[in-house]
């Protein structure tokens, strides 16, 4: 069997999208699950979209996410170099080879000659296809219709050229797709693609297949946008003599309505990131932040962005990068647009901190909690962190959860505590501060059974007396259990709470 070979192919061309990361997150898993390889290829042949930093950006984002190639710009290898304008001379070579194979065809025509010849041909509307094609070739100035000498001129002349990949017209393109099954192309669906531009540099359509062959690629997995492109690198492989690698196109992810694919400025306009991490345009100094930035932990980013077009087949929905290696497959992804969905995004983010270890939560709000109050010992640390993980849907967001628990109450909620507050909740409050000072607090359980027993001998309700409770302690009528709460506060701390009902009901 050929040893599983799979490539990430981007143009380093700003930020990586997330639909990006998990083309490169399905290349890495499918080659990893049948013991293969994943590669890391810079596809910069397009110098005028080329922006600085890009390629580092790329790099830092897969390593975030765990994605790490096994060849690339970084790792090196045996195809070395994997960054494709340092590859531009070979290129030209293996144009040229189609050209003398009578597969491709040298084409003189100007930028400007092609627009003169669209608008006229529009303008006569004689239904003619405005395309650069087999039917409409031979009205241009090529190497297809000039002769011999002609072309040897304008070569001597140094006159511009492109190289064009030549389409006949039984040039009709079927192929098994992994994810989409048997995909048609007729002839005179393709147009004769350029493959060498003028400035020598070759298109992503040359570039793409000759790497992909000399490296060795046995699945081709990307985004449902390079489907169309597809038959232009069929015919490419079969120009060559050489076998093609198997296919598969990925669903478009979609903006959260389903409208449309997602963009950047959905995310501006909702209010989410759309890239993995960070990103500095050396040019406008504008920053762009990713999920990284936005607090998110790397193995719930991966998760989310793994299940955008896939699943098993059962209920599960959490993965880590060992589960997802071993689950994986090309067969499971779907056909049909993945919605994103943010909310969802956050949901993940929440499974994954609610598992983390307590010691790492601690490392990372412990700093910031004693700055507030640098009294406090690891075991309140270890308390707060259980008591409120739960509550919270970024690590960031830990130490602030229960900021009124080590630190002085800045806001209380005065109505709901003045409308709460009666002649029986006075009393009972006096009573609950006695219960406190002559009472050992073993548990959270036992104070709650005490508590309840002393609600119901007043005859009072829970929704009468808890809420009252809650405000003197917290400031607010939301929380984690009570009851926990009075224990990390302490006896002491608890009691000097509950004497300020005369505050409150003079704020």
């Amino acid at each position: 069997m050929t040893r599983v070979r799979t490539r990430f192919a981007p143009s380093p061309t700003g930020p990586l999208h997330i639909g990006g990361v998990r083309t490169a997150l399905y290349s890495y898993l499918f080659a990893k699950k049948h013991g293969g390889d994943f590669l890391l290829r810079i596809e910069d042949t397009d110098t005028a979209r080329t922006v600085a930093g890009s390629e580092d950006v790329i790099n830092e984002s897969l390593n975030w996410c765990g994605i790490i190639p096994d060849e690339g710009i970084l790792q090196g290898g045996p195809h070395a170099p994997y960054r494709q304008s340092e590859r531009k001379e070979m290129y030209r070579q293996y144009a040229e080879q189609l050209v003398q194979l009578g597969k491709a065809y040298l084409a003189f025509d100007s930028e400007d000659d092609i627009k003169v010849w669209r608008e006229k041909s529009a303008s006569e509307n004689k239904g003619i296809s405005d395309a650069y094609n087999y039917t409409t070739r031979s009205q241009m100035r090529n190497s297809l219709t000039l002769s011999a000498e002609e072309v040897s001129k304008l070569l001597a002349d140094k006159v511009a050229y492109v190289v064009r990949l030549k389409v006949d017209s039984q040039d009709h393109v079927s192929f098994q797709d992994i994810i989409r099954d048997e995909v048609k192309f007729k002839s005179s669906q393709l147009d004769d693609r350029v493959l060498l531009k003028s400035d020598g540099m070759p298109t992503y359509h040359l570039a793409n297949v000759v790497d992909d062959h000399l490296m060795e690629i046995s699945h081709v997995i990307r985004g449902e946008e390079w489907l169309a492109s597809t038959p232009h690198h069929i015919l490419l492989y079969k120009a060559f003599g050489w076998n093609q690698p198997q296919f598969a196109h990925l669903p478009l992810f979609l903006k959260p309505d389903g409208k449309g694919k997602l963009s950047k400025r959905d995310g501006d306009r909702l209010g989410f990131p759309v890239f993995c991490t960070q990103f500095v345009n050396p040019d406008t100094g504008d920053v762009t932040e990713g999920f990284r930035e936005k607090g998110f932990e790397r193995d719930a980013f991966v998760n989310f962005i793994a299940m955008l077009g896939w699943n098993d087949g059962t209920e599960r929905e959490l993965f880590d990068m060992d589960a997802l290696i071993e689950n994986f497959s090309l067969e499971r992804v779907h056909k049909a647009g993945a919605k994103f969905n943010f909310e969802k995004a956050i949901w993940f983010n929440q499974q994954y901190l609610r598992n983390l270890p307590t010691k790492e939560l601690v490392n990372s709000c412990s700093d910031e909690i004693r700055k507030v109050n640098a009294s406090v010992s690891e075991d309140f640390l270890q308390h707060y962190v259980e008591l409120y993980r739960d509550r919270v849907d970024f690590r960031y967001r830990l130490a602030s959860a229960g900021k009124y628990i080590y630190s002085d109450i800045k806001e209380f909620d005065t109505d709901t505590f003045k409308k709460k507050w009666t002649p029986e909740a006075k009393k009972f409050i006096s009573d609950y501060i006695d219960l406190l000072n002559n009472t050992t607090l073993d548990s959270a359980e036992e104070l709650e059974i005490e508590t309840k027993k002393r609600i119901e001998q007043n005859q009072m309700s829970m929704g009468n007396i808890l809420p009252v409770l809650r405000i003197l302690l917290t400031g607010t009528t939301k929380g984690p259990s009570l009851y926990e709460t009075i224990l990390l506060l302490g006896k002491e701390k608890s009691v000097e709470r509950m004497c300020r009902a005369d505050y409150l009901l003079n704020s």
